[in-house]
C-alpha cells in the first residue's frame, strides 16, 4: 500500500469511530445528556456533541478540513477521556483513558500530515492552483 492509500485507510478508521458513536447516541440523546451532566458538562450540549461526532467523523473520512477536524477530534478525545475515564482506582476506566489518548495521538498525526492526495482537501487545493 502507498502512503496515499494508508492515509485514506487511517482517515476512514479514525472517522468511523466518531460516526458510529454519534449515530449510536441518536437512539437516546436524553440519556447521553444525563451522562454528560454526570461529568459536569451541561446536558443541553448533547445534541451539539452528537452532531460534532457525526459531522466530524464524516469530514475526516472525506478529507475535508482535515487538519482542523483532526485537531478538534484530538481535543475531544483528551477532554472526554479526562472528564469521564480518569479514575486511577479503576483499571478499566484507566484503559479507556489511555485508548482516548492513543486516539488523540492518531488525530494529531493527521493534523501534522494532512489528509493526503485522496481527499477533498487535495481536490480543492488542485482546483485553487488551477484557478490561480
Amino acid at each position: 500500500m502507498t502512503n496515499t492509500s494508508l492515509l485514506l485507510v487511517a482517515r476512514i478508521l479514525l472517522g468511523l469511530l466518531f460516526v458510529v458513536a454519534g449515530f449510536g447516541k441518536l437512539g437516546n440523546v436524553d440519556g447521553f445528556g444525563a451522562y454528560m451532566a454526570s461529568g459536569g458538562i451541561p446536558a443541553a450540549l448533547a445534541w451539539p456533541v452528537v452532531l460534532f461526532e457525526i459531522l466530524g467523523g464524516l469530514a475526516l473520512i472525506a478529507g475535508f478540513q482535515t487538519r482542523l477536524v483532526a485537531l478538534a477530534l484530538a481535543g475531544f478525545c483528551v477532554l472526554s477521556g479526562l472528564l469521564y475515564h480518569f479514575d486511577p482506582a479503576d483499571q478499566m476506566q484507566m484503559t479507556q483513558l489511555l485508548k482516548n489518548l492513543g486516539l488523540a495521538g492518531g488525530y494529531l498525526v493527521l493534523w501534522i500530515t494532512g489528509a493526503g492526495a485522496w481527499s477533498l482537501d487535495a481536490k480543492f487545493a488542485r482546483n485553487s492552483a488551477l484557478a490561480a
